[in-house]
């Protein structure tokens, strides 16, 4: 899906062992520009290991976490904008780093 297609796109640095929580994965592109990400989807067995250069879209309605292996930039492509309202109960999506806590 082209990123003008997309009804938000952004791209991301994620430091080694950051993770990325999306409340709801479905139409959620992931496409590793560099470094490498684990891709998981609530109740979904599948590994999905992405290089730079791979893509992943996510096809069902559940959290999907997308967690850096080694450094890396992720674009994001079909993400609800945090602007519009988030389905009831949903968490918000967010970003965090192992050791690090909000101020």
């Amino acid at each position: 899906m082209p990123a003008s297609q997309c009804l938000a796109s952004f791209q991301l640095r994620l430091p080694h062992q950051g993770i990325l929580t999306l409340p709801d994965g479905a139409g959620v592109g992931i496409e590793c520009r560099s470094g490498s990400v684990w891709v998981t989807l609530d109740h979904d067995p599948r590994d999905i290991v992405l290089s730079a250069g791979e893509r992943f879209e996510g096809d069902g309605h559940r959290r999907m976490l997308v967690s850096a292996l080694s450094p890396a930039l992720v674009a994001v492509c079909g993400a609800r904008p945090a602007a519009l309202p988030q389905p009831a109960g949903a968490p918000p999506a967010r970003c965090t780093t192992p050791g690090l806590a909000p101020a």
